[in-house]
């Protein structure tokens, strides 16, 4: 073992770290904001002044900053960890990034004999203060191998997605699903504001059930996307969610329709959700 790096100790960042601060070699931070690091400092951690000099101590670097030109100055820059790193070190990027930005950085570190791993995480700042956040790791079987013991320390799972690159187009496909949830929580919103409806009472109504349920990502229980044949043993399962979901929808269409409130999204979920599910009409 060797001491972990942490750089970025923000929202998510922080509570990421501090389940560090119990690592057995030690956890050595660096933030631009010294009133942050303090804090780490007065519970044993190690302060750097640069991403430089958490490279020099740490074998595991994990690097949590906002955007891809600030993930390209931590590692990249003059006093980034490329410029401290010895043969061996993994750098690991939780930034959600561009599916880019990670292969051609760990080209770059590959000429130093460090590893790049894109792994960014999923579950927010509640997950991270749990210890319970999904990571998706993108870089090979070795990096990983290096990895997982400290990530376990914060997350509740930890899943290898593939090469380098692959981390992030994880990432993206779940904030996909997220966002596209978002825009039709705000549809079904203004259906429900126009019906009379508590929308705070419908937020308990759809927290209790997802819980229960497991939401969106109840269905993704398949290994690809292809159509069913009838013979397959999801088919009738798949069948009846498409049944079920277009009475449900068109039923919430006709309201809307009523009410005078625009359904976009409903209007589109209906006409692709069997194709989606797999189970379309014209597969015989």
């Amino acid at each position: 073992m060797s001491a972990v790096g942490f750089i970025g100790l923000g929202q998510i960042g922080a509570p990421m770290a501090r389940k560090l601060l119990s690592w057995p070699d030690g956890l050595v931070v660096h933030d631009v904001r010294p009133e942050v690091v303090a804090k780490f400092v007065d519970r044993g951690a190690r302060a750097a002044d640069t991403p430089a000099e958490v490279a020099r101590q740490a074998g595991v670097v994990s690097v949590m900053v906002r955007d891809d030109a600030q993930v390209e100055e931590v590692v990249c820059g003059p006093d980034g960890l490329l410029a401290g790193a010895s043969p061996g070190t993994v750098l690991a990027v939780h930034s959600t990034i561009d599916e880019t930005t990670a292969p051609r950085i760990a080209e770059l570190a590959a000429l130093h004999g460090v590893s790049v791993v894109d792994a960014p995480v999923s579950g927010g700042a509640a997950g991270a203060d749990r210890g319970n956040l999904a990571v998706m790791i993108g870089g090979d079987a070795e990096s990983f191998a290096r990895c997982e013991e400290v990530f376990s320390h914060w997350a509740g799972l930890v899943v290898h997605a593939g090469e380098v690159g692959a981390g992030t187009r994880c990432k993206l496909a779940r904030n996909l699903l997220h966002f596209i949830a978002f825009a039709a929580t705000a549809e079904a919103q203004r259906l429900a504001e126009a019906s009379g409806l508590d929308l705070r009472a419908l937020g308990e109504i759809v927290r209790h059930t997802d819980a229960i349920t497991g939401g969106p990502g109840a269905i993704m229980l398949r290994g690809d996307t292809a159509q069913l044949s009838p013979s397959d043993d999801w088919y009738p399962i798949f069948s009846n969610v498409r049944d079920l979901g277009e009475k449900d929808l068109a039923l919430a269409l006709r309201l809307g329709e009523r009410l005078g409130v625009e359904l976009p999204l409903g209007q589109r979920a209906l006409r692709d959700l069997a194709a989606g599910l797999g189970v379309s009409a014209e597969v015989s």
